[in-house]
């Protein structure tokens, strides 16, 4: 195989940081400090990368030449945000909820330190903690946290400029402070930070805000509205709330006022678990279980090879939940007597749940229907009234909260897909998908008078225990011949992912809502440069990755596709992997 030339140890600090072109500002210092050689092998490495790529490698060169001692630390790097270098933390365990919490304690602690008076706001879910501080102290607020950005390098830009003002400033530069410290509502500190492979990079949305509430009378007057009051009495208290969870910083005791800690009508109190199927398909022994009663599906989708493939989603799935909804109580993984070798089958919050522990009746085992298997997950013990129901290629893409799925009164949300169900009667032609839509809907006309038409989407569905509990009790008959189907059947039902909501929605106890969503089959011959896109965008609050067409022997070549995607997106390890 043949190789470039070796680059010497003289060459490789300037390789390693100047990727790009060099303006000619930096060629001449370059010159003076590195060999020809040097130069030669740096140019010859400039040479395989685009434009864009190069600038922003200039760009992060001059930020880590201008501030290498801060860059350099231990625990630091340099990473591009919008085409603009920032020095950022590492951070293992990243995650939204990490990242907001460690800035709200970095700027906690060092106003506590200066002797600043401060309580914590509460703002609205998904965006940045909230310090008040009151407008008296503003000067010493700045000086305390103007130290605390020197140290612990971090950006800071005025309240103000959500409406179009200036952009991040590096906070550990002493000329910055003379103007972020004039805005009327405060300013916003932001901590980058990344995990070692610096796949992940979080920022602004993960800050911590301080605002200066101005004194009216005996009040102290926000500067802008939050999610509770506009004023808090001057000789009002400040108090302890020693589990701040709904607040988006996980269980932190955070010092505020009496006022925010009341619970309000939208929040969440109640346990919220979740619940996955899962099948190891290249299991010789369950093969073998599948080959003896192979002879009972009706359409070759039934027993497709693609729907029991398994590309290590599951994985990557609870990666994504473990990021993104750290609220979730516990995760009940749903299988045949199976589980992944890297899972932590120990760890506290987990348990595998077997086929045999949920259906009632033994004689109907083994199945490979997931109608079926979904049919019997309220069953599960110790499972609470509200769940989310996850099959593994369903995947969480961005910071989520119990309200996306949920309603403060406990009603579940649903998503209705704006594909439509053929209004026809089930045929040996249709999809398994589609039978069970239609068997669904027949049941909700018969019931309700209503019908419907709509399919639902891939996203993870809330639901509750009773109201699938009492489906099961009122369409009994229906219900028994989805669990004894050994594979996809004519006359199964969906149940959790369509029966439910739309018997739920006509007894009061769901409703309709939104959430940014793509689905993404790996059969199209565009699935990578899409994923591509999701990847660069990281857009969408959930997503679903599927393949239903494949056939034996493709499944390695989709892992080979799909898995370095997972990774770059889903770079955290879980708590529920064993460690490597």
């Amino acid at each position: 195989m043949t190789t470039g030339p070796r680059v010497n140890p003289e060459a490789s600090a300037v390789v390693a940081l100047y990727r790009r072109a060099l303006p000619r500002s930096l060629r001449r210092a370059i010159a003076e400090r590195y060999s020809v050689e040097a130069r030669r092998q740096v140019k010859h490495h400039l040479a395989t990368l685009t434009s864009a790529q190069r600038a922003d490698r200039v760009r992060a060169a001059l930020l880590a030449r201008r501030r290498r001692g801060l860059a350099a630390a231990p625990g630091r790097r340099v990473v591009m945000v919008d085409g603009r270098p920032r020095i950022a933390h590492l951070q293992p365990d990243l995650s939204p909820q990490h990242a907001r919490r460690a800035a709200l304690k970095a700027v906690t602690r060092a106003l506590k330190q200066a002797g600043v008076d401060y309580f914590c706001v509460r703002g609205r879910p998904r965006q940045a903690a909230i310090v008040a501080v009151p407008d008296k102290d503003r000067a010493r607020a700045l000086d305390a946290l103007a130290r605390l950005c020197r140290r612990d390098p971090a950006y800071v830009s005025p309240l103000g400029s959500e409406g179009g003002g200036p952009r991040l400033a590096p906070g550990y530069e002493p000329g910055v402070w003379r103007h972020v410290g004039d805005d009327k509502w405060g300013l916003r500190l932001t901590w980058f930070r990344t995990e070692p492979g610096e796949r992940l990079v979080l920022g602004e949305r993960y800050a911590c805000e301080v605002e200066f509430w101005a004194r009216q009378g005996e009040r102290l007057v926000a500067p802008r509205r939050n999610g509770v009051t506009e004023s808090v009495p001057v000789a009002g208290k400040a108090v302890d709330l020693i589990d701040a969870d709904r607040w988006g910083v996980g269980r932190l005791k955070v010092r505020t006022r009496e006022e925010f800690t009341r619970p309000l009508p939208g929040d969440i109190t109640f346990p919220i678990d979740a619940v996955y199927t899962w099948v190891d398909g290249s299991d010789p022994e369950w093969l073998r279980r599948r080959a003896k009663y192979a002879g009972e599906e009706y359409h070759g989708e039934s027993a497709n090879a693609a729907r029991y493939a398994d590309h290590d989603e599951l994985r990557y799935s609870l990666r994504s939940l473990a990021t993104y909804a750290p609220w979730i109580r516990n995760v009940y993984l749903v299988t045949d007597d199976q589980a992944p070798v890297w899972l932590d089958t120990a760890h506290p919050r987990l348990r595998v749940v077997s086929h045999r522990e949920i259906f009632t009746d033994p004689g109907l085992l083994p199945t490979f229907n997931s109608h079926a298997i979904e049919s019997q997950l309220h069953h599960i013990e110790g499972l609470s009234e509200h769940f989310l129901y996850f099959n593994d290629d369903v995947f969480l893409g961005a910071e989520t909260v119990p309200q996306d799925f949920f309603m403060g009164n406990g009603v579940t949300k649903f998503f209705p897909s704006p594909a439509l169900v053929p209004l026809d009667d089930p045929s040996d032609e249709d999809v398994p998908v589609s039978v069970a839509a239609k068997n669904n809907r027949r049941l909700i006309e018969n019931t309700f008078g209503v019908l419907p038409v709509q399919k639902m989407k891939h996203t993870p569905h809330a639901l509750r225990r009773s109201v699938l509990a009492e489906i099961e009790s009122r369409f009994g008959d229906e219900h028994g011949a989805t669990a004894s189907h050994r594979f996809r059947s004519r006359e199964d039902l969906a149940i959790p992912s369509s029966l439910h909501h739309y018997y739920a929605f006509h007894t009061g106890r769901s409703t309709t809502g939104s959430i940014t969503y793509g689905y993404f089959d790996l059969s199209n011959p565009n699935s990578a440069n899409r994923l591509d896109r999701l990847l660069a965008a990281r857009d969408r609050r959930v997503f679903c990755i599927n393949d239903t067409v494949s056939v034996e022997g493709e499944g390695e070549g989709q892992t080979e596709r799909l898995r370095p995607f997972l990774e770059a997106y889903f770079p955290v390890p879980s708590p529920y992997e064993m460690a490597s």
